[in-house]
């Protein structure tokens, strides 16, 4: 019994639409369960922008949500969330609520106000336009990777600045393991620099001087140098302009506690391609959510997991 790869789309009962401002560089993901499906969160960079992340703590109320947006403009971009939920609203997805229909809707954003346009930024209108992609677009909404979506701002190698970044996006890729099947959708936006998790080459990131290869230092080496000169790094390095924003897909029977946990293994696969990673300089988030009833153990799926979203994260690099 080997692992293959699969579509997304043969995950299980959700839906994916993408829309962006190409010309402002910034654009949302949205990962839609029509029927509601449990969700769980793990933040673990310092600088989150986020909304409704209460939602996913294994003490709230709320065992499922309806939709995740995946999205840029910091925490100017969490007005796409309400974008979504009119949609779905519109579409009778939510809980009845009196006579409305509430959807429970999350969102993680990265930074993306130094590329492109800082003035413009995902609003309810692209949200909304997302969410209606989603549904009435076939081939799996208008899904793509590379520089679509939440990925249209997204850059690596920043520690010290713009100028010396590379410009990455949105990966995914999808797996499947006997009945099991995981998927992951990543959009890379680090402060370091990106590693293959298979040769352990750096693959993108910091820049030289002149743009034309790789510096010879690593964003990690340039980290550890600043050691030498403390005060020279509150001058030399860009505090939250970056996060890592991600979200695995399962058809493996988990609830919100499991899958919390699950995100958490998840984030090795950070670890494994990103250097350095979950710094107060970065809200790296990563969701997880269930979509099916198959069964398994964590350990199984939260090993898929973090390979999977290797997987991803070196696509939003190729």
């Amino acid at each position: 019994m080997g692992i293959k790869e699969i579509k997304l789309s043969e995950i299980g009962d959700f839906k994916i639409g993408q829309a962006e401002n190409k010309e402002a560089a910034t654009g949302v993901t949205v990962i839609v369960a029509p029927q509601g499906a449990p969700v769980g969160l793990d933040i673990r960079g310092g600088g989150p922008a986020s909304r409704e992340s209460g939602l996913m703590d294994p003490l709230a109320a709320a065992e499922i949500v309806h939709g995740v947006v995946l999205g840029g403009g910091s925490a100017f971009g969490l007005d796409a969330a309400g974008g979504v939920m009119k949609y779905l609203s519109e579409h009778g997805i939510g809980f009845p609520v009196g006579d409305v229909v509430v959807p429970l809707v999350c969102q993680s954003d990265i930074f993306d106000l130094g590329i492109g346009r800082s003035d413009v930024y995902p609003d309810k209108e692209m949200g909304y336009q997302a969410a209606k992609n989603a549904f009435e677009i076939g081939d799996f909404g208008n899904y793509k990777d590379g520089d679509f979506g939440c990925g249209c701002g997204a850059t690596v190698g920043k520690i010290l600045g713009m100028e010396r970044c590379t410009k990455t996006g949105v990966g995914s890729y999808a797996v499947q393991l006997g009945e099991l099947k995981v998927g992951a959708i990543v959009c890379t936006n680090a402060i370091g620099d990106i590693y293959d998790y298979e040769t352990g080459k750096r693959i993108a990131g910091i820049m030289s001087e002149d743009g034309k290869s790789m510096n010879d230092l690593s964003c990690e080496d340039i980290l550890l140098s600043m050691a030498e000169s403390p005060a020279a790094t509150q001058n030399d390095t860009k505090p939250v302009t970056n996060t890592t924003i991600g979200i695995v897909i399962t058809n493996a029977s988990f609830n919100k506690t499991q899958l919390c946990k699950l995100a958490g293994m998840t984030h090795d696969g950070y670890a494994r391609c990103i250097r350095p990673i979950h710094t107060s300089m970065d809200g790296d988030s990563i969701y997880a959510m269930s979509v099916g009833q198959v069964e398994s153990t964590l350990d199984i799926v939260g090993t898929l997991a973090n390979q999977v979203m290797c997987e991803a994260i070196r696509r939003t690099v190729k």
